[in-house]
């Protein structure tokens, strides 16, 4: 997850940002920060919050510059606190450096264990500040030299944007899997996670950076450079599923449509008789509307969000995403009472939610539950930046559908099958990351580990970062 901004070559560029953030907010609520650059001095605030509380217009005014970068955090690598949030400022022999990711390194503790022994001192629990230090030991020059140097030690999943006092740097991993694309507004150069972000702004979208390719944005103009071995890309399929805001257009699609093909391909050869199909929002909605026009089954809004709530899914405590889902959802009482319902939701990770809803929908009266998912089974962990690092976080890893269906205390469970997801991103030039569903990674584990061995080091990882943020309160 987590969502990237840069521009370069604009008079309010903190602000132009700081909206860019805004429309990014899906993509990380723990933390917002924004770097700037005026000439020779940088300016940089980041805060813990979402971005409409971390930013205020003192705090704008005080962002001077001509160029700037922005994130908004979620958490897959490194414990939630200010220290790790971004960007990162650093300073270099040619000046000031600032640095946004999205994504996940595989390979970065390893990195991290072998600069350790080298005397390298970290500041942060965080994959990005290991791609900081990679550069500073690179013998370039120039950071676009040292980024080019270091780029081929990087493993996994990386969206980067890299701000100098010069120019605006923007690189994606060779097979692509986070989103990042390039688009104008008039005279100045932007990049975003998402096209969501340029609607706000009113830029221009021009295209997607492709994988593996490096934009140098500078007065001179704008240069690619592609410094990795060229391979077939692999999206992340998930973005279309979940993560991505159903407006943008991404890996050549739109969210959106894809999302009610995805509702589409679950209704065929699916007879059960319902009264109507419901959305679990938001997420859920794009399906559900496939789902109704595919079995002409009416569609309604039987439950209501509270969108001052944040997606649960991403909250960092489960004590904190528990209890949103008390919060979050509530049925039109009216409207499910005695009603035979086909309920829709994109995915299912631990069946928490979903069983909470489920009990909910039937204490005001639903007769019937048919709970439909827009994917197939969740049953690996993700190492690019999905914050699922072991299988005993996914329920369908260990659960058949019927175990699942029990739990949940539905009527009946129905998965989106993988050739029917294939099916509904349509045939064309792009493939995409499915690991989280089939088990095969794209990338090779560091030091040849099984999957077994990459979840006990991740889970040793995550147990030391949440004690060294202990210790540290």
């Amino acid at each position: 997850m987590c969502g990237i901004f840069g521009i370069y070559n604009h008079k309010d560029a903190a602000n132009i940002v700081y909206l860019g953030l805004y429309a990014l907010q899906h993509r990380g609520q723990e933390s917002a920060g924004i770097a700037c650059f005026d000439k020779s001095k940088v300016y940089s605030y980041k805060q813990m919050g979402l971005v409409s509380e971390v930013f205020t217009q003192d705090v704008l005014k005080k962002l001077a510059g001509n160029k700037a970068i922005g994130h908004v955090r979620y958490s897959t690598h490194g414990a939630s606190d200010l220290k790790n949030s971004q960007p990162i400022v650093v300073e270099y022999q040619d000046g000031y450096l600032a640095l946004v990711h999205n994504g996940n390194l595989t390979n970065a503790n390893i990195i991290r264990d072998e600069l350790r022994k080298s005397g390298a001192i970290f500041q942060t629990t965080t994959d990005t500040e290991v791609i900081i230090h990679i550069m500073a030991r690179s013998k370039e020059h120039s950071a676009i030299d040292r980024f080019i140097d270091s780029i081929h030690r990087f493993e996994g999943s990386y969206s980067i944007i890299l701000l100098t006092q010069k120019e605006l740097i923007a690189a994606r991993d060779p097979f692509g899997i986070r989103p990042l694309c390039l688009g104008r507004l008039r005279d100045s150069y932007v990049i975003s996670s998402e096209t969501c972000a340029f609607d706000l702004i009113e830029a221009e979208f021009l295209r997607e950076i492709e994988p593996g390719e490096i934009l140098v944005i500078n007065k001179s103009g704008i240069k690619s450079i592609y410094q990795v071995k060229k391979t077939s890309p692999k999206f992340c399929i998930f973005e279309f599923i979940y993560f991505a805001r159903p407006d943008s257009f991404m890996f050549g699609k739109t969210v959106y449509t894809i999302r009610k093909a995805f509702g589409r391909e679950l209704a065929k050869g699916d007879n059960v008789e319902a009264d109507m199909v419901i959305p679990i929002p938001d997420s859920g909605i794009g399906a559900a509307i496939g789902y109704s026009q595919e079995s002409r089954i009416p569609f309604e809004l039987g439950l209501i969000r509270n969108h001052y709530v944040g997606r649960t899914f991403i909250e960092p405590e489960p004590s904190i995403r528990h209890f949103g889902v008390k919060l979050k959802h509530n049925a039109i009482h009216d409207l499910v009472k005695g009603k035979r319902l086909i309920v829709i939701d994109d995915s299912i990770v631990r069946a928490t939610t979903s069983r909470k809803i489920i009990s909910m929908l039937k204490y005001y009266g639903a007769e019937e539950i048919h709970f439909r998912v827009s994917s197939p089974p969740t049953k690996f962990p993700c190492f690019y930046g999905i914050d699922t690092p072991s299988r005993k976080q996914l329920i369908a890893s260990s659960h058949s559908i019927e175990e699942i269906k029990k739990y949940m205390g539905c009527d009946s469970l129905r998965y989106l099958s993988k050739d029917a997801m294939k099916h509904a991103v349509g045939d064309g030039d792009y493939t995409f990351c499915d690991a989280c569903f089939t088990g095969e990674y794209i990338i090779k584990f560091p030091m040849d580990m099984s999957i077994e061995q990459m979840e006990l080091f991740s889970d040793k990882t995550a147990n030391k970062e949440a004690n060294q943020t202990i210790l540290m309160l």
